[in-house]
């Protein structure tokens, strides 16, 4: 069965993405619109991301091995068939936890912008469990319509909310948000240019997060416990969302076509509503795992501690 090329532009639209997809060893429940981005071409040819990731793929399956930024606990289901695949598995993550167990860590931040460390402060004045955070990553772009959803969104949730909001953020424009928007949530909203991320999401007063879906977002965010709205744009972002909300049950998805009153109706149940709560006990559920694999004696510390004598020993 051929799936891709698509072919023609209605096929991203007439419900052909929800095709089923149930050959893939240790994935369930995936949908053809729950890969990357990348299958969506109707022209390999003239895809070059396709043809990269074929090709990495096919790099891949000559490696002696691979080393993932993930917890096997988390990942099992796929972890597993890859292990017949690879002679070496080495689970290593999550990587901000494993950091920590480094004493006098100066490792160098990898962020593409300057820090606005101001939102700490600002977080420090709200209660426990009652900020929205939302970031969108260091790529994902929108359209000017849909920045104005999502900031009447969150104006209509009347929810604190700390919004990074980078100068590229719009394509092709400026950020312009609208006077109203503005003078609406003076009191209750925060919008900062970047801002240290691990830090915020293991702030007490966060109690969810309006993600891209990015796989360091995603990790970040179950390192602190904190639930999701996933607003995937693309590559790995369409699969780290659908497992987020299916799988590890910590998301919730909005649509891509964003409308205010969806963007409200999704983080008052973040916030406040039963899916919300539940989504929260199993965020919480998942920070201690992944924490248990990074401490001493953990999957993913072990797994260094493996990979640092195969390197040592590899002639």
């Amino acid at each position: 069965m051929v799936l891709v090329p698509l072919k023609d532009l209605s096929y991203l639209t007439n419900g052909y993405l929800e095709t089923i997809i149930d050959w893939v060893p240790g994935m369930k429940n995936m949908r053809l619109r729950d890969f990357p981005s990348f299958i969506r071409t109707r022209d390999p040819s003239d895809h070059f991301m396709l043809d990269f990731i074929i090709d990495t793929t096919d790099s891949a399956s000559k490696a002696s091995g691979l080393i993932l930024n993930t917890f096997h606990a988390l990942e099992h289901d796929v972890l597993n068939p890859l292990s017949s695949m690879f002679p070496t598995i080495c689970t290593v993550g999550p990587l901000p936890l494993l950091l920590n167990q480094i004493p006098d860590d100066n490792s160098i931040e990898s962020n593409l912008w300057r820090e606005e460390t101001e939102c700490l402060q600002w977080l420090n004045s709200k209660q426990p469990n009652s900020v929205v955070y939302v970031n969108f990553g260091s790529i994902t772009v929108m359209t000017p319509e849909q920045l104005v959803e999502f900031a009447w969104g969150l104006a209509n949730s009347h929810k604190p909310f700390l919004w990074i909001i980078r100068p590229d953020l719009v394509v092709g424009d400026s950020v312009i948000l609208p006077p109203e928007f503005v003078n609406e949530t003076i009191q209750r909203g925060l919008m900062a240019g970047w801002c240290p991320q691990e830090k915020v999401l293991n702030h007490p007063s966060v109690g969810g997060f309006l993600t891209h879906s990015g796989w360091n977002s995603t990790i970040e965010s179950i390192c602190a416990g904190v639930p999701m709205i996933c607003w995937p744009f693309f590559a790995e972002q369409q699969t780290n969302c659908r497992y987020a909300c299916t799988e590890w049950g910590v998301g919730m998805e909005i649509d891509n076509n964003v409308e205010r009153d969806e963007v409200e109706k999704l983080v008052k149940e973040l916030m406040e509503g039963e899916k919300g709560k539940s989504m929260k006990k199993a965020a919480m559920e998942w920070r201690t795992k992944a924490e248990e694999a990074t401490a001493p004696c953990g999957s993913s510390y072990l797994n260094l501690d493996k990979l640092v004598d195969i390197l040592l020993t590899k002639p």
